[in-house]
């Protein structure tokens, strides 16, 4: 019988772009969160040979470009197997959209092929080829609250957040990551070269010690300067100045990205910010019922948008596989 799973969804809590390295990727820094929106994947492996994506998106590449598909061949070399394997997804996700659906689509992928050979990967060979396939790939391999360093690809579990409600706006609009890459550098080159203070040089410096201030808190019982008690570790994380950098070049190209950002915050988001690269942007609430109002706020503007929540690892891991 098929394996179906959830490919679930994730959204950034801040992002730091740093330089661009010798290898060609930029040095980031972020924290990923796991939340309860996701795209359904069924894998089947049977006799013959090839792989067939499937998915009533158009958008969805059906070949080797997919990374379905890539994923799928690495598993098939590294297990030594030769079956037909078919491959059919539920777009639930936005393409383009900074959740990670194509990532997230990828390891459901990796995690079927297993369960439908009889036959699992190391620990070592799943990290290997989740890193082959793309930078954010490897956090679907954890779930819940990380740590992503190096390109993203390098991924740390982190103490979980508690459970927040979530407001979800997916803009029509499809922004390129190589694109918003080449803006951000532009933008570095020319505050760099002003001299400017906080340039964009010295921003994963100022990542490391927010994450500092808010671990210090989270962990140790410290109290953080002007913390609430009743308030989460999200709040701490806020006040260090986290924030997404893509949203300094994306922004000005689509400004109605921007204006549904304002509008999470109007509706009392405790924590608004672009996912990724965008375009989906996301407000964090005190409970789920100021953000189902933010979602209906945002429909009533022609903004696809809903109310979901975050997902611990526990949470992520016990509710992957439907059948």
């Amino acid at each position: 019988m098929p394996t179906t799973l959830r490919a679930f969804a994730k959204i950034n809590l801040g992002l730091y772009i740093g330089p661009r390295r010798a290898d060609g990727f930029h040095e980031l820094r972020t924290v990923y969160q796991t939340i309860d929106f996701c795209d359904s994947v069924r894998v089947s492996a049977g006799p013959g040979a090839g792989i067939e994506i499937r998915c009533q998106n158009p958008q969805v590449p059906r070949d080797e470009t997919n990374t379905c598909w890539r994923i799928a061949e690495r598993v098939m070399k590294a297990l030594k197997q030769r079956r037909r394997v078919v491959i059919q997804i539920e777009k639930n996700l936005p393409i383009q959209g900074g959740l990670g659906a194509g990532s997230s689509d990828a390891v459901a992928t990796m995690l079927g092929l297993e369960r439908e050979l009889g036959l699992p990967l190391s620990a070592h060979d799943k990290l290997e080829i989740a890193t082959a396939i793309g930078s954010d790939v490897p956090l679907f391999l954890v779930g819940g609250t990380m740590l992503g360093i190096g390109h993203g690809e390098q991924v740390l579990p982190l103490p979980e957040l508690p459970p927040m409600a979530v407001t979800v706006a997916t803009p029509n609009v499809g922004v390129s990551t190589p694109k918003a890459f080449a803006d951000w550098d532009a933008l570095a080159a020319s505050e760099n070269a002003a001299l400017t203070p906080g340039s964009v040089a010295s921003r994963i410096d100022v990542f490391s010690r927010s994450m500092f201030v808010w671990l210090a808190g989270s962990l140790s019982g410290v109290p953080v300067k002007d913390r609430d008690r009743a308030e989460t570790p999200l709040l701490d994380f806020v006040r260090a100045g986290i924030e997404n950098d893509f949203e300094r070049v994306v922004f000005p190209q689509y400004p109605e990205l921007r204006e549904v950002k304002r509008v999470l915050e109007r509706e009392g988001a405790k924590y608004a910010s672009l996912s990724g690269s965008g375009s989906a942007l996301y407000g964090i609430f005190d409970s789920p019922k100021p953000a189902e109002q933010a979602a209906a706020a945002l429909k009533a503007k022609g903004v696809e948008a809903r109310a979901s929540r975050t997902l611990t690892r526990q949470e992520y891991w016990k509710n992957l596989v439907i059948s």
